[in-house]
């Protein structure tokens, strides 16, 4: 709970960083109001560490710049249509934006940007009261216009004006609530909810680019669940996330399986766990989260019912893949996160068949093979994808990984496992087989792969053998 002595005393602490006290020195001495502004000031409250220091002034963009120039390293205007100005001052990044009012004309995906005059309806204007809190400096005072010291207290997300005309001004704030739920652990005022279920369909007017960024925020929180609930519950995900709501299968009385949308859900927190307990300290890995999340989504395209109450799933590992490559385009994430996404997806069944006999070195090989370099991902995922409340099965799968992780290591101590090629590269296949470049020397590679993945490191004698063997029953 909110300690108010304690939050005025880290907010006495914050005016006199550094940074914050020589930016305001420097808008003082000109005649200029300053203040810190959104997140700084909450987190300062609530005792959570401070990452960015946003600020806010009556300044226009030009004087901004003008004041910052001298006390700062580096300065960028990259925002200055939206009335902010960048810099780095003693070595940190800052943002100080000139009061303002966003709104959306309904139509475009952009805000179109007004300049106001008080830090007060600058504030009005924010996503949610606990964000709408300034600290005006240097004279350290606190503006709380909408009541956000009281919604901190009481844990509540609340918008510091009607929530109609809030999202309506942007409607990406109907999925910041859901990212702050999960941040901060609070919950969402039942007319703010209530909005978000009305309005959710005004999400399509605000552009991919900026719902992925808010989709990875929320993911990179320590229990992004919640916020995901909150998402599929008021129906905003339909909006850009559909297949995760689909997960919610009917169940039929006749056919039993498990509840696939809590399953992914459980993964989705388990997966962070061992992310967690295995890279300790190492930054959110969305990718893996969001594999988490999806891994499933090819069972409801797949489900098929079958005699005698069994259901089935066949290929949904590949199918999901494609859908999730096809989502993840759609919302513009980069080709690397969604390749990763993708290819975990397609390849997060495989283990299981170990799990039901060991595999031979040359398996294990093309498991790593294909892999690449998601095997450490594909390793958390596999085990977090078991959430069987048979302790015995849990234990038996449990036991299968240690051991396939185990060979895993043994193989890697023996051979170069994560680089596996042919011992023999092009240039030697042309002077041992006495063939010019072309389809031929693929074919004998592609074959000399095999070898290697099934035999292991043989020595370049023997794959040379082996191959005029292999060219001579081609009867060349």
């Amino acid at each position: 709970m909110l300690n108010m002595a304690e939050g005025l005393a880290r907010l006495g602490a914050l005016a006199a960083n550094p940074v914050v006290a020589t930016l305001a020195t420097a808008f003082a001495d000109v005649g200029f109001e300053l203040a810190v502004v959104g997140g700084p000031v909450r987190d300062a409250l609530l005792g959570r560490p401070t990452h960015d220091l946003d600020f806010t002034t009556n300044a226009r963009p030009d004087d901004i710049l003008r004041i910052v120039t001298p006390i700062s390293s580096t300065q960028w205007d990259i925002g200055r249509a939206f009335g902010t100005i960048g810099a780095r001052v003693q070595g940190e990044q800052v943002e100080i934006t000139s009061y303002r009012a966003d709104s959306y004309d309904g139509t475009t995906r952009k805000p179109v940007v007004e300049f106001g005059d008080s830090i007060e309806g600058d504030l009005l204007r924010r996503d949610f009261t606990v964000n709408a809190m300034a600290l005006r400096i240097p004279e350290i005072k606190l503006i709380d216009p909408t009541g956000g010291v009281e919604d901190l207290i009481a844990g509540v997300l609340r918008t510091p004006i009607d929530p109609a005309v809030s999202f309506g001004d942007d409607p990406l704030r109907m999925l910041r609530a859901a990212r702050f739920s999960s941040q901060l652990e609070f919950e969402i005022a039942d007319d703010t909810r209530t909005a978000i279920e009305q309005l959710r369909q005004t999400l399509s007017i605000v552009s991919p680019e900026r719902v992925q960024g808010e989709l990875i925020r929320l993911m990179q929180t320590d229990d992004p669940v919640r916020g995901l609930r909150v998402l599929v519950d008021t129906g905003l995900i339909e909006q850009f996330l559909p297949e995760v709501s689909a997960l919610r299968l009917e169940v039929d009385e006749h056919h039993h399986h498990k509840d696939v949308y809590e399953h992914s859900l459980t993964v989705v927190r388990q997966a962070i766990d061992l992310e967690k307990t295995r890279n300790p300290g190492a930054e959110p890995d969305v990718s893996l989260r969001i594999a988490a999340l999806l891994h499933d989504i090819g069972k409801p395209r797949t489900r098929k019912l079958e005699p005698g109450g069994g259901v089935t799933f066949h290929h949904h590992d590949v199918v999901g893949s494609r859908m999730a490559r096809k989502r993840l385009q759609a919302l513009r994430f980069d080709g690397a996160t969604t390749d990763a996404v993708a290819d975990l997806i397609e390849l997060h069944l495989r283990f299981f068949g170990y799990a039901e006999g060991a595999w031979t070195d040359s398996a294990v090989r093309r498991y790593v093979r294909d892999a690449g370099a998601q095997i450490d991902r594909l390793h958390i995922l596999v085990r977090a994808d078991v959430t069987t409340r048979n302790k015995r099965k849990a234990a038996r799968l449990a036991a299968a990984y240690d051991d396939i992780e185990r060979r895993i290591a043994e193989l890697r101590e023996q051979e170069e496992l994560d680089s596996i090629r042919p011992e023999l590269d092009g240039n030697r296949i042309q002077e041992v087989l006495g063939i010019p470049p072309g389809r031929e020397v693929g074919e004998a590679y592609r074959f000399l792969l095999e070898l290697r993945l099934d035999e292991g490191v043989i020595g370049t004698d023997a794959a040379e053998q082996r191959l005029r063997e292999w060219w001579a029953a081609r009867g060349r």
